[in-house]
């Protein structure tokens, strides 16, 4: 029996179970099946008058629509027909267990415990049969929550805030769901202390019940300080996927919109934000805008705004309302003490060294073809590159090599492409072009004079990658 039939069946049992046990909730379907029922914030019940959170009705109803969005098997019921315990309502399209005993014993001999471990509806429903060493509430442990899934978070970004002016609001905000993050901490090449502050966040995550009992509370706001393209985003990004946690971001320099006027109960709302997609992770990216616009003469809005910022952070906990703070700064020596005494951690992003870049290298080509590969050879002769910046030289070597209708690189194209690299980089240094002074080059405003320059060894430490 082909593997469309198992995934199908497996549907079929998930949702014939799921409807029957009412001790079940949306936690237990695993996520590609709870998405396939999903009816938005405005439709759920969870029983006791708060709308937004449930979202499923039973009985659930697997017609083959339902099922090939769920199991990605283009024809379901021609998957299943010539099984014994399979039917099909003709008129209305659903697919069903004629016999549910016998479909379990045939999932039953099928599967093992990993897969198992993926379905907390049916670890459920096996846990006392001895067939398997899995337990419902690992099985739930390890799914991931519905807190996290995209249609929860757009259902609840409808239903809290849902006029004219709180969408010009969302607009200052970028929300992602864990699944739409594509980089994990395993991609990551982070130093022994950021992996040891990293570890310690993500126990006092998995753990703040405990941490609130014992009453330690001054805990969960991050502020990571370094260079351009040094990865601060990047490892935001990533324990908010690892962690399965909504990542709300938010770009400081953004509340100098149009609408100067809304922009304090812009940073209110966007705070709001955060604490109705408990838990999550809220990023602040620009945190020096805070200190340049405190010492500025700007308009009197914006510094009423970052002032509601600063109260806003002093009022959010990881303990108290599940939401982890990290700010992030390019410009550490901008930050003044109002700003510092914010954080109860302070994480450097360091540009990378010989044996990091050389990590980088590997981490980054693991998926490529390259005859000859000496990373240690390219991490030499790329001092004072961040990790971003080596990314760019990958992509200019394979690139370079695909007009040349190769799909295998040389050590070669790699020499050639951190050579163009450089070239282009040196290009950041000119303000001028035949006499005109205000002239940018390569680019917008990452030619300005004054970004940054050669160092005596050649090496330009101006680079503006994020």
């Amino acid at each position: 029996m082909s593997d469309a039939a198992l995934d199908v069946v497996e549907f079929l049992l998930t949702t014939s179970v799921y409807s029957d046990d009412r001790t079940l909730d949306e936690n237990d379907l695993p996520p590609s099946f709870r998405r396939v029922f999903w009816t938005g914030g405005a439709d759920g019940d969870d029983g006791d008058g708060e709308r937004g959170r449930t979202g499923i009705s039973r009985p659930l109803s697997a017609t083959n629509g339902t099922t090939r969005e769920a199991t990605g098997v283009d024809q379901p019921w021609d998957a299943v027909s010539e099984l014994m315990f399979t039917e099909r309502d003709e008129f209305s399209g659903t697919v069903t267990l004629a016999e549910q005993e016998m479909a379990e014993r045939w999932f039953a001999e099928r599967v093992d415990d990993d897969r198992l471990r993926e379905n907390p509806t049916l670890a459920k429903r096996f846990e006392d049969d001895g067939e398997f060493d899995v337990t419902h509430e690992e099985a739930r442990d390890a799914n991931r929550p519905i807190q996290a899934d995209r249609v929860w978070i757009d259902g609840l970004l409808e239903e809290y805030f849902d006029d004219e002016d709180d969408e010009e609001m969302l607009d200052l905000v970028d929300v992602r769901a864990p699944e739409e993050v594509d980089i994990t901490l395993d991609d990551l090449v982070l130093t022994e202390g950021q992996e040891a502050e990293i570890d310690k966040i993500a126990k006092a995550i998995e753990h703040r019940d405990y941490l609130a009992n014992i009453g330690l509370r001054e805990i969960g706001k991050l502020l990571f300080v370094g260079p351009p393209g040094t990865g601060k985003t990047s490892t935001a990004q990533a324990l908010a996927r690892d962690m399965d946690l909504p990542f709300v971001e938010v770009k400081l320099s953004m509340i100098t919109s149009q609408y100067l006027g809304e922009t304090a109960k812009n940073v209110d709302k966007t705070f709001e934000v955060a604490k109705r997609l408990s838990p999550c992770i809220l990023f602040i990216d620009e945190f020096d805008f805070v200190a340049k616009t405190r010492r500025s003469d700007e308009h009197a809005a914006l510094k009423r705004a970052v002032n509601t910022l600063l109260k806003a952070v002093d009022n959010i906990s990881l303990i108290d309302d599940d939401v982890l703070l990290i700010g992030a700064t390019n410009h550490p020596d901008q930050l003044d003490n109002a700003a510092w005494r914010r954080f109860d951690e302070i994480i450097n992003f360091p540009k990378p060294d010989y044996g990091m870049r050389a990590d980088i290298l590997r981490v980054i080509t693991r998926t490529m073809d390259i005859e000859e590969f000496d990373p240690q050879l390219i991490a030499e002769i790329t001092e004072g590159l961040t990790g971003s910046d080596l990314r760019m030289v990958l992509r200019e070597a394979v690139l370079e090599a695909l007009t040349k209708d190769r799909t295998t690189l040389t050590q070669e194209d790699l020499l050639n492409a951190v050579e163009e690299f450089e070239e282009r980089d040196s290009l950041k240094n000119m303000d001028m072009i035949e006499g005109d002074h205000d002239a940018l080059v390569a680019g917008g405003d990452i030619g300005k004079a004054g970004d940054g320059g050669h160092d005596h060894d050649g090496h330009d430490h101006s680079h503006d990658h994020e």
